[in-house]
């Protein structure tokens, strides 16, 4: 293995390590499997540590390029490069898949189908952010539906067909017009290359139909107000470790498609349709955050809050401003870590009372002071509160829109108060007060592998929220790149 060949590791490795999981289906290899899918992901994850070890931070291009002849006849190419945007998102993948391996460690039905299914769809996901292919990057795009679509329908709640179906129809439709808009792209260019469309040189009629076609795709993937009903049923009937991915993962590659198509290839189009835009972000983070208050079901209230966060990352992104841009990006991240966290926390609580109803509990400090004092820190952190990641991204995005317009950035201010209200009411509501259902008297507190995953993910987001600079320096370059392409363009900054 060489550093040239760095990308197709972390891609295959995970990916062939799941199949591998499949063959050990039989009830003797119970253990074995858990270890082996253990230490693939770990594996997988030590596998991309040296892309930032090696990443220069100068260099605003392609790194760690893998590029040879797939289908020569169309010109299709296996083509892999990650920038400084790319690269936090493949370490975030690599580093999810080793927790949600461990929180998975106690599921019982057909586990080594279950267990094979994470790692195989974390090898697709990390290829969805190498593809510089535009083929490569629709594949992995499409075939990550697959092994999502069996862990709601398969190991999901009640209704898990009914919200496996709707998420993957939601999905693959709105990639149909994606694929359009791929097809006109190599008629024109007669390359695949998504960097070469990139400098296309495209009228602002064609410009106006791709990003027409990719916003399809992509704002269901995010998922954007008005196509988000899906993502409120994926999340409520998914299992722990499938909401964990869904929502720190799998968002990301709606609001990635943004950065990688529409944004660098119809630049003057992201600015003709970037008023509609703004204002579809502010109903996702405004409105959605009210409904989010509402919430009876814990899972429920947790999935409309990624809405309202993710509704903070586009309105970062068409926003223009390089400051919202970063924001946008660093809210992803730390999106990925707090939304994995909250819903690990729920999961905990379902594991021992089997409800995720908010009225089920109360008082549940007094049984369980350690999960509560991880529960008080990522609602904390979910709310924005400064000193944890949460703070960082958001603060970014509203001084950004702030300087693009006062009252994009005033309104987007008061989801701060928002988060905060549906943050503490549920605290208040599942943890303190007194104990009035008899049940929770009886439960236990925080294992030492509960308290490990919980431990990782608090560390992080404390981390990143003192010292985010970690964060943002690798990514200087590339957003400075970025935001040049978008100056070069006809949008008034």
């Amino acid at each position: 293995m060489n550093s040239v060949s760095l990308l197709s590791w972390a891609i295959f490795l995970p990916i062939m390590s799941g199949l591998i999981v499949l063959t050990l289906g039989h009830d003797r290899f119970t253990s074995l499997r858990r270890w082996f899918a253990l230490l693939a992901a770990c594996a997988s994850f030590i596998l991309t540590l040296p892309l930032y070890l090696n990443f220069d931070t100068t260099q605003a291009g392609m790194q760690f390029i893998e590029r040879s002849s797939w289908f020569t006849v169309y010109n299709i190419q296996y083509y892999l490069g990650i920038d400084g945007i790319s690269l936090w998102f493949v370490l975030l993948t690599a580093l999810i898949t080793v927790l949600v391996v461990i929180a998975a460690w106690t599921v019982e039905h057909k586990q080594h189908q279950y267990l094979a299914s994470f790692l195989i769809l974390s090898g697709l996901m990390i290829g969805v952010f190498c593809a510089l292919d535009a083929v490569l990057f629709y594949v992995y795009f499409e075939a990550t539906l697959i092994p999502m679509y069996l862990i709601i329908g398969v190991w999901g709640g009640e209704r898990r067909v009914y919200a496996a179906f709707k998420f993957f129809l939601y999905t693959l439709m709105g990639s149909l017009l994606a694929l359009l808009a791929i097809i006109y792209l190599f008629n024109v260019s007669h390359s695949f290359d998504i960097l070469a469309w990139q400098k296309l040189p495209l009228s602002q009629m064609s410009q106006n139909f791709i990003f027409i076609a990719f916003f399809a795709a992509f704002a269901v993937k995010i998922p954007m107000w008005p196509v988000h009903t899906w993502l409120p049923d994926a999340h409520v009937e998914a299992p722990t470790t499938g909401s964990v991915v869904l929502a720190a993962i799998m968002l990301k590659l709606g609001a990635y498609g943004f950065l990688r198509f529409s944004m660098p290839i119809a630049p003057d189009a992201s600015a003709y349709f970037a008023t509609p835009m703004i204002v579809l972000s502010l109903i996702a983070v405004v409105y959605i955050g009210v409904v989010a208050i509402v919430q009876k079901d814990m899972k429920k209230l947790v999935a409309y809050s990624s809405i309202a966060h993710m509704g903070f990352v586009t309105l970062g992104f068409f926003t223009f401003n390089a400051l919202a841009l970063q924001g946008g990006i660093v809210q992803m991240i730390s999106h990925g870590f707090i939304s994995a966290a909250m819903f690990l926390c729920i999961g905990v609580l379902y594991d021992r009372l089997h409800t995720r109803e908010i009225a089920s509990y109360g008082g549940v400090v007094h049984v369980m002071p350690r999960y509560v004092a991880f529960l008080v820190l990522f609602s904390m952190a979910n709310s924005g509160l400064p000193a944890t990641s949460g703070f960082v991204g958001e603060f970014m995005v509203i001084l950004g829109a702030l300087k693009y317009q006062f009252w994009i950035g005033a309104i987007a201010a008061t989801a701060l108060i928002l988060g905060a209200s549906y943050s503490l009411w549920m605290i208040k509501r599942v943890a303190f007060g007194e104990i009035t259902n008899p049940q929770v008297s009886e439960m236990k507190d925080l294992n030492s592998r509960e308290f490990l995953i919980l431990s990782i993910l608090a560390g992080f987001v404390l981390f990143m929220g003192v010292y985010p600079n970690f964060f943002t320096n690798l990514m200087q370059a590339t957003v400075a790149e970025f935001m040049m392409h978008i100056v070069k363009s006809k949008i008034p900054l």
